[in-house]
């Protein structure tokens, strides 16, 4: 199962491409079923009034055939009385005369149900066929009477065609001469006209395939181009990407190399010169401890005096490196005393405002807060030409906020071409992008505002009350 989800867990860009894809996918699908459906609907409305028009054609064309047969025959039964069998005979020849196209004729049952004329199906004649029915069970016979007895009308039923033996849909309308109690009429097969309906049924599935596919393959079409934009969005922020983890990294090895220089020229300058001073004061005292020189003791007093200042700039250099009081006493005090040292060396006036802090920050944002002040600091000594330096440090119930505000040129007006410039600004804010939180600069030619804000999240939780104390660590 483990070997599973391995297989089927997603990178960010599948992950992406999926959230693209498939509500286009569903909304082709969707379109697709919406498409199909009134397509067909509208199709078979279509269908079906075309299948009527044609029904209605058909039956037109039964009332023309039957109106010509009525002429033939209306002057001999006009004159005839009920009983006469002359009438009758001379009607059934004319009747059964009258043929038209390849299975067209015409029929004559009286209202007893005995047919009279039937010629393309003259084993019909002579029989009583009361009762009969299609193979459907429609009624034929007792149907076309009791129509022709309320004066005219129309039967549908399945019938064998005369010209192939098929049984075939059949309309029929007939007549009825009252006077001599029969049913005159004939009828037309309308298998052509279920032929065109289906031919026009299966044009109709044609084109639904057809647009179906046509939908499918411009889903397709637009999902290997969302591919392919995916794929080259894709290479070209991974190209990017990889320029800009090229460019972090030297600028990582740059600013580890001017650390490192920075390093050197304080033990070079700083501290190697007074390690020097105190070896030419022991040397000197040495010698005039051997001659017996009162004062060797001048010598060794000035050697302590340099030994001492060895240890300050020690101390100095660790605490720029890594400040003690940021470990011990927490960030307030440590950003305090960096203050104090960027008072006395500068001689900028600071103002350090906190306020206590009633939880405590993790170790990874006292780093980034107190680097951010540091660097700040180093930019104010070096471009801002300010006065006046106001830092504050506080708590509140979203996290913790450093800002650093002083009176200098602001950051568009400050001296150009040093060499670097900017990087200390980028430094910030990637610090404090890392914890999540904000940062914020502010500059016009009044002075600049240097606003870090971490979240809730970096913020320990407050010690047990019942706990021994400890000293704060904010």
């Amino acid at each position: 199962m483990q070997r599973l989800r391995d297989m089927i867990r997603l990178n960010y860009g599948q992950k992406i491409f999926l959230i693209a894809t498939l509500p286009f996918v569903l909304a082709a699908v969707v379109i697709s079923v919406l498409v199909t459906l009134q397509s067909r609907q509208l199709a078979e409305r279509e269908i079906q009034q075309l299948e009527a028009q044609l029904i209605a054609a058909k039956r037109a064309e039964l009332r023309n055939y039957l109106s010509i047969a009525r002429g033939a025959v209306i002057n001999t039964y006009g004159r005839a009385a009920p009983d006469d069998e002359a009438a009758k005979e001379l009607v059934t020849q004319t009747l059964s005369a009258l043929l038209y196209g390849q299975d067209g004729y015409f029929f004559v049952y009286d209202y007893d149900g005995n047919n009279l004329v039937s010629p393309r199906q003259t084993d019909l004649i002579g029989a009583n066929w009361s009762g009969m029915t299609d193979p459907q069970g429609i009624p034929i016979t007792d149907e076309l009477i009791r129509l022709a007895r309320t004066g005219a009308g129309y039967h549908s039923y399945d019938w064998p065609k005369p010209s192939t033996g098929e049984v075939a849909r059949m309309i029929s309308y007939v007549i009825g001469l009252q006077d001599w109690r029969w049913v005159v009429g004939t009828g037309v097969f309308v298998d052509d006209v279920k032929a065109t309906v289906a031919a026009s049924r299966e044009q109709v599935e044609t084109r639904i395939q057809r647009t179906f596919l046509y939908i499918g393959a411009i889903t397709l079409t637009a999902l290997l181009l969302v591919f392919t934009s995916g794929l080259f969005i894709n290479i070209r922020e991974r190209r990017l990407a990889d320029a800009k983890l090229k460019k972090l990294t030297q600028r990582v090895f740059d600013a580890q190399e001017e650390e490192r220089g920075r390093v050197a020229r304080e033990l070079h300058d700083g501290i190697s010169q007074i390690l020097v001073g105190v070896r030419y004061a022991l040397d000197a005292a040495k010698r005039r401890l051997a001659m017996g020189d009162a004062r060797a003791g001048d010598n060794l007093d000035r050697g302590i005096e340099h030994l001492s200042g060895a240890i300050q700039e020690v101390r100095r250099i660790s605490r720029d490196l890594r400040p003690g009081a940021l470990d011990d006493l927490g960030v307030g005090p440590a950003i305090k005393a960096l203050a104090q040292d960027f008072g006395d060396r500068t001689g900028i006036a600071v103002e350090f405002e906190t306020v206590v802090f009633r939880n405590r920050l993790d170790d990874e944002a006292k780093i980034a807060m107190y680097r951010v002040a540091q660097e700040a600091l180093t930019n104010i000594e070096r471009h801002a030409r300010a006065s006046t330096v106001v830092i504050g440090v506080r708590g509140h119930k979203k996290g913790a906020t450093l800002r650093i505000a002083d009176d200098g040129c602001g950051i568009d007006h400050a001296p150009s071409g040093t060499p670097g410039a900017g990087l200390g600004l980028r430094n910030m804010q990637e610090r404090i992008e890392q914890l999540d939180g904000t940062l914020r600069i502010l500059s016009s030619k009044s002075g600049t505002v240097i606003e870090a804000s971490v979240p809730l999240t970096h913020m320990l939780t407050p010690q047990d009350p019942t706990a021994p104390e400890t000293k704060a660590s904010a």
